[in-house]
């Protein structure tokens, strides 16, 4: 998974990615072009 500053730049690279939230992390999804994955923020402590 590619590391950036800021998701919103992944968001606009393709027309098929998506921002999803889980767990605390914020994604970056690709179906077409899984070379744009990336991850951002870790899992919350409990």
């Amino acid at each position: 998974m590619k590391v950036r500053n800021s998701l919103r730049s992944l968001k606009k690279r393709h027309k098929d990615c998506q921002v999803v939230r889980r767990k605390g992390r914020v994604y970056v999804i690709c179906k077409s072009n899984p070379r744009f994955k990336a991850r951002q923020g870790s899992a919350k402590k409990r």
